[in-house]
């Protein structure tokens, strides 16, 4: 027994890290990490630039001679838009948000009933969803567009939030999760503690996966924060923040400064977003590829 136990401690010994191991990945993460958020500090130092700066030959990574004059520039041109700007934001949260929690409230109820629930041709439902996965938006797009107008929704925001909603990527990292993370005993226990469907769902259930349900809001959130000029609007009142940005910046060289400038206003959001939810993602996406 003796010799058991100094065996298993051995092999424990043997498996950790030295404490130089750990300083080596512990810099080589930093090292990777700093230059991931390369991208972010240049497009951030390009908005600081004045526009002699911009066009410099060989081109500088950080300003020389930093100014906010492209902030003002932007909010200059913002102002001329004949168009109420706040409408723009307004329109952009309105469809953010409604088409996150839509997204978030249909893949949690469809991907409850495919985790924990017995029913006929279940397996080849959730094998539609992921072969749905590999189909692009370009490949979609006529689709969701012929289906937008025979529900005569094209000009309207539910044209873009209902193919938000039923995102199956959403479906398939919550489905996945809960199969993971949920252990049917607990469900039964709950059923027979007189525990309703609906009760065992937003009580248990949906507690529990709140890691996976935050990466979905993040995932979806900056999708439809970035969204551009959707095929399904026409009218200007009801365009988005990323569109009239792109219009108001797209006035030649003399707007590249702006344009830089509406490049870290339409970032800030979503990098929020992330920042608060990010310890749960990965979290999320590992227990989404593992099946036990």
């Amino acid at each position: 027994m003796a010799a058991n136990i100094k065996k298993r401690r051995h092999k424990k010994l043997r498996l950790n890290r030295s404490a130089g191991g750990n300083i080596a990945i512990d810099i080589f993460l930093i090292v990777m990490g700093a230059f991931m958020f390369l991208p972010m500090v240049y497009t951030i130092s390009n908005s600081l630039k004045p526009l002699s700066e911009l066009w410099i030959y060989p081109p500088k990574f950080f300003a020389q001679n930093p100014t906010l004059t492209n902030f003002s520039d932007l909010f200059a041109l913002i102002g001329d838009s004949w168009v109420p700007f706040p409408r723009y934001i307004a329109n952009t949260v309105v469809v953010s948000v409604l088409g996150t929690g839509g997204n978030v409230l249909l893949s949690s109820l469809c991907a409850y009933a495919l985790a924990k629930h017995d029913f006929p041709g279940k397996e080849l439902i959730f094998k539609i969803i992921v072969l749905s996965l590999m189909f692009s938006g370009a490949v979609t797009g006529v689709p969701n567009y012929l289906i937008m107008a025979k529900l005569h929704l094209i000009n309207t925001h539910w044209a873009i939030i209902l193919p938000a909603v039923c995102s199956s990527l959403g479906l398939y990292l919550m489905k996945q999760f809960m199969e993971t993370n949920i252990p049917d005993a607990l469900i039964e226990s709950a059923h027979i503690d007189g525990a309703g469907g609906g009760a065992v769902f937003w009580r248990i259930v949906m507690p529990l996966v709140k890691p996976a349900w935050l990466t979905l809001i993040v995932f979806s959130f900056q999708g439809l924060w970035s969204i551009g000029a959707s095929t399904y609007i026409q009218s200007e009142q009801l365009k988005t923040l990323n569109y009239a940005l792109s219009v108001i910046v797209s006035g030649g060289i003399a707007r590249t400064g702006a344009a830089a400038a509406a490049t870290v206003i339409m970032m800030i959001v979503p990098i929020a977003v992330f920042i608060i939810t990010q310890s749960n993602i990965v979290e999320t996406v590992a227990s989404s590829g593992r099946k036990d």
